[in-house]
């Protein structure tokens, strides 16, 4: 990463080329979620970082944990604390409904890969350990989609902790994927009492690293990451510490979205610049 954009993997650069080559239409983006977890560590602070299956679209790829949003993120009635949905959809920019999907996919998809409920008893609560089997069941439930992320809550009498979701940027996938996600990106801290679980079956290893650490690994070509997650590292390293994240994060624009761009030259290497 230079100020001159991203080295692409040649398989991208491939596909980006027979794309172009062929005229293809780029597909619609579909509206996803991730969250940066950070915990302390020591002076500094940490980043929960999984490696996606390599059967899986970016596979093989470190990221954050996140997916798509379902059509039941944006009708579930359910406890909601901190900013309303018409409050985020002005942060967003989107509409109350659109925007409480975002957020309700953000903390079902941590909940569901990461295994860190962003929820409490009330407001100003969070739930402590949730690894015990009971909630691993109700997890398993969430995932095979046999309940719904407002029928965990209401179940066990909690509120969607919204405000624990601090939002950060928006990517949207380049034109010449086949698959294409329009991304919001929060930050939550690890909530006290809770630890993350390697519980994903769309990822095969996690790791807890200081920011600067993993872009030092991907640098050294041993962690191989996309730009939006290089880019989101660099911005929270820089931040320097939890405080830090928490102030700089206030003052994001969350709604604009960011679109890497492929360039190739006829001479020189081909890289990934943003726009």
């Amino acid at each position: 990463m230079t100020i001159d954009g991203f080295a692409a993997p040649p398989a991208l650069v491939e596909h980006a080329r027979r794309f172009r080559a062929e005229g293809g239409v780029p597909a619609v983006p579909r509206v996803a979620a991730t969250v940066l977890l950070l915990r302390p560590a020591g002076t500094d602070f940490e980043v929960y970082l999984i490696r996606r299956v390599a059967a899986m679209t970016f596979g093989g790829m470190y990221a954050f944990p996140g997916g798509g949003v379902d059509r039941s993120d944006s009708q579930a009635h359910l406890g909601w604390a901190g900013p309303t949905p018409a409050g985020w959809g002005e942060r967003l920019r989107l509409a109350p409904d659109a925007a409480q999907a975002v957020v309700c996919a953000a903390a079902r998809e941590v909940f569901e890969e990461a295994g860190v409920l962003l929820a409490g008893p009330g407001g100003g609560t969070v739930v402590g350990d949730v690894s015990g089997d009971d909630w691993e069941a109700a997890r398993q439930d969430l995932v095979a989609r046999r309940a719904g992320f407002a029928d965990l809550l209401a179940g066990r009498g909690l509120t969607l902790r919204s405000d624990l979701l601090l939002p950060w940027s928006r990517w949207i996938t380049p034109e010449f994927e086949p698959r294409r996600f329009d991304t919001y990106f929060f930050v939550a801290l690890l909530p006290e009492g809770q630890r993350t679980r390697d519980v994903s079956g769309e990822a095969d290893h996690t790791l807890w690293l200081r920011p600067a650490d993993a872009l030092a690994r991907a640098e050294a070509g041993e962690l191989t990451m996309l730009p939006p997650t290089l880019v989101t590292l660099a911005e929270v390293a820089a931040a320097a510490t939890l405080p830090g994240v928490v102030d700089t994060a206030a003052t994001r624009d969350a709604a604009t979205p960011v679109t890497p761009r492929l360039d190739l030259p006829d001479d020189g290497e081909p890289r990934f610049t943003l726009r």
